[in-house]
This record gives C-alpha cells, sequence and structure tokens, in this order.
C-alpha cells in the first residue's frame, strides 16, 4: 500500500515596488501634518485673529443754509424805448442819404434830403403875396379910417363908409390866408431835409438817392426806421395762476423791492445765469382772453447794446418773498420705494439712513423740508459702497452746483441769494 505524501502551502510575499509606495505614502502624511501644526499652532495654543478691513472712503458735504426766492422763468422780447418810422413828408427826388446804415445818429441830425427848388420857389411866392396881402390891408385900413371922419362931416353916405370897412375887413382877412400859405411853404421847404427826432441807432435807408418819394398823407414812402438806445424794454407774458400768486404777494408787501422796484433778470442766449439785472415797468390792466395771460413790460439797460429790438430772452421774475432753506447735492439723494433719503454720518463716522422731504431744484442743489438739520454730513459720493451701520473715512469737500438746463417753456425756479 502506497502512502500518500502532502506537501505544506507556503504564503508569498509582497513584491518589492508595493512595499517602496507605502514607504513614500507614509511619509507624505507625516509631512503634511506637520506642516498643518506649524500654520496653525501659536506659541499660546489659540488661533491667530484676522485683519480686519479698512473702512471706504466717502465723500461728504455739509448740509447749507441760504436765502431762496423762488423765480418765475419766461420767454419775452426784446423791444426799443422809442421806434421811429422816418417817412417822407413832401414829395420829390430823393437828393441825398446823408448817413451810414446801422449809424447812431443824434437827435436832429439831417437824414435825406429831397429837391428842395420847388418848395423854396414856393416859399418865397408865399412870402410876396403876404407882402401883398399886408399892402392892401393896410391900405383899406386907412380908407376904412378916413371913411369915419368923412361920415361925421356928413360928406358921405353911411353905405360908402360900411362899403370901405367890410373892404378892410376883406384885406385883413386876405393877409392872415396870405400868412398861413407862408407858414405852410415854409413848412415844406423845412420836411425836403428829413431829420432825426430821436437819438438812436438808424437802420438802413430803405430807398436809395435818385428815387421818387411821396409825402401824401396815408401813402407816404418809408425812408428808415430808428430806435432808441441806452434803456430797452422786454415785454414777457405771465399766465394766469402766477398771476394771482404775485397778486397776493404784491398786496402783501412779500415781493422783493430795489428802490420801490420789483427787480427782475434777464439771460440771453448766449449767455450763462442771469446777468442782467432790471425792474418792472408796467402791466397791462387786463388779461388776454385768447391766451389766458398778462403782459408785463420790464425795463433793462442796454449800454452794451446787446438788447436788440425783436431778439428773445430768458426773464425770471420774483414769485415769493426771500426765506431760508436747507440745500444738498442733487448727487447726495437717492430712491427708496418712492422715497427719498440721504445717507448721514454720525458723530463716530458711522452711516446712517435718513428720509428727507425735497422741494424745488435749484442748479444742482435740492431744498430740504424735512430730514436734516444745518451743519449735518451727507454722503454725496460713494453711496453704493456703503450701507446704513457702517464705519467710514469721509473726506469733507463743499457741494459743488452744476449748473441747469435753461427750460423752454415757463417754469418756477429758485435763485440762492
Amino acid at each position: 500500500m502506497n502512502a500518500e505524501t502532502t506537501t505544506p502551502s507556503v504564503r508569498p510575499h509582497p513584491p518589492r515596488r508595493r512595499r517602496l509606495l507605502f514607504a513614500v505614502a507614509g511619509l507624505l502624511l507625516a509631512g503634511s501634518f506637520t506642516g498643518y501644526v506649524a500654520i496653525h499652532a501659536s506659541p499660546s495654543g489659540d488661533a491667530a485673529p484676522a485683519t480686519p478691513p479698512p473702512a471706504p472712503k466717502v465723500t461728504v458735504a455739509p448740509v447749507e443754509q441760504k436765502v431762496i426766492t423762488q423765480f418765475e422763468e419766461i420767454t419775452g422780447r426784446v423791444d426799443a424805448v422809442e421806434t421811429v418810422d422816418l417817412r417822407a413828408r413832401v414829395s420829390g427826388h430823393l437828393e441825398a442819404v446823408a448817413f451810414q446804415a446801422g449809424q447812431l445818429v443824434k437827435q436832429g441830425d439831417v437824414l435825406f434830403r429831397i429837391d428842395p427848388r420847388w418848395y423854396r420857389a414856393q416859399f418865397e411866392l408865399a412870402t410876396a403875396r403876404v407882402d401883398e396881402a399886408r399892402a392892401h390891408a393896410e391900405s383899406a385900413d386907412r380908407e376904412a379910417h378916413r371913411a369915419e371922419g368923412l361920415l361925421k362931416a356928413a360928406a358921405i353916405s353911411n353905405e360908402e363908409a360900411d362899403a370901405r370897412r367890410s373892404r378892410a375887413l376883406e384885406a385883413r382877412a386876405a393877409l392872415a390866408s396870405a400868412t398861413a400859405a407862408l407858414a405852410t411853404a415854409q413848412l415844406d421847404l423845412e420836411h425836403t431835409e428829413v431829420r432825426a427826432p430821436i437819438a438812436g441807432r438808424i437802420s438802413r435807408a430803405y430807398v436809395t438817392q435818385g428815387n421818387l418819394v411821396s409825402g401824401s398823407p396815408g401813402n407816404a414812402t418809408l425812408l428808415a426806421t430808428l430806435v432808441s438806445v441806452g434803456d430797452a424794454y422786454v415785454y414777457a407774458d405771465l399766465d394766469e395762476a402766477t398771476v394771482l400768486k404775485f397778486n397776493r404777494l404784491a398786496r402783501e408787501n412779500r415781493l422783493p423791492t430795489e428802490n420801490g422796484r420789483i427787480p427782475v433778470e434777464l439771460q440771453l442766449a448766449d449767455e450763462a445765469g442771469y446777468p442782467r439785472r432790471g425792474y418792472i415797468e408796467s402791466a397791462d390792466n387786463r388779461l388776454n382772453a385768447a391766451t389766458g395771460s398778462l403782459v408785463l413790460r420790464l425795463v433793462f439797460s442796454n449800454q452794451d447794446n446787446a438788447l436788440l429790438p425783436g431778439l428773445f430772452a430768458r426773464v425770471r421774475i420774483p414769485v415769493s418773498a426771500p426765506e431760508r432753506a436747507l440745500l444738498i447735492s442733487e448727487r447726495a439723494v437717492g430712491t427708496d420705494q418712492g422715497q427719498k433719503y440721504v445717507l448721514a454720518l454720525q458723530a463716530d463716522n458711522t452711516v446712517a439712513y435718513r428720509t428727507v422731504q425735497l422741494g424745488a431744484a435749484i442748479e444742482g442743489k435740492r431744498i430740504v423740508r424735512d430730514g436734516l438739520r444745518p451743519g449735518d454730513r451727507i454722503v454725496v459720493n460713494g453711496l453704493q459702497r456703503v450701507r446704513p451701520g457702517m464705519t467710514v473715512s469721509p473726506e469733507l469737500v463743499a457741494a459743488a452746483p452744476t449748473p441747469a438746463p435753461v427750460a423752454n417753456a415757463s417754469a418756477t425756479r429758485v435763485a440762492v441769494r
């Protein structure tokens, strides 16, 4: 019987490559742990606190308090104080034009000359007729005087005496008629020279030398126009609502005055602000039913001759009494669900949310009716970087206003005094 031989099983050893990987992994884990401990450990064993971020920088401006006046801004039309149409007063050929277009002329200066020969001859003829009529009148007076003596002596009849007295009266009447004709001829001769009735600026000549002009009434030839200089009128229309408000303030003596007159300001199209000052001279006695407006006449100095007749200008008229008001920059105002707010700074430079009630706009600023006090500091730049409760680093500056655009229609605005 054969015996069965059993061979014991042998456990295989891990390869050398696997042992090497295990060794490397162990070293890496040990190094990572050591680095973590070195970074986060402190001598006392506590974690180091994080450094807080710096306070954001913002620009702040103080709330200003100034005296303001509300104005109505309207469009006006410039006109001359005096305007004269120079027309021929006698007919004839235009002999000379004695000025340059646009020239400043004095009162009494000769501007046009019409051929005077016909009118000089008529004047001389009228002078001769006066002399003739005077001689007849003197002779008739002597005859009437002698008739009185002869009538007393019964040398002539009453009828003859009456006839001589009548001839004397007729002669006196003829003398008066001849004298009047002489005055007319003298006027016609004088009118051959067209003189400036006022001092001012002359237009161009509408008729040139050598043309025939007419002096007949109703059809007289227009020669030129002359406008005064020095002052200028501006006509402006106030709407009905503004008229009522204006009159109420005037009755209550609440309108600003200078030397007893209500001041107004004017701006031409090429000017900034309202540099020209004038006053209200008069107002119409009734409103225009078609437009519902009242025409005011304003007076402005025109020493620089910039206010040419026919120009349009912006004028502003006070419609409120001067009052003290708080002003802030438009840039400081935010909108939150329909209400206006600003971000104000506390004494410790923390930001506080303030709701405000605003009034009219004025050249980049707004009137504050409620919510702020004079001297409060408000954020004008950097609103989007801060929130209520934050501490900020403020830079205090004066809020510079930006010029407001000129409106095309009537509008109520405010000015700072």
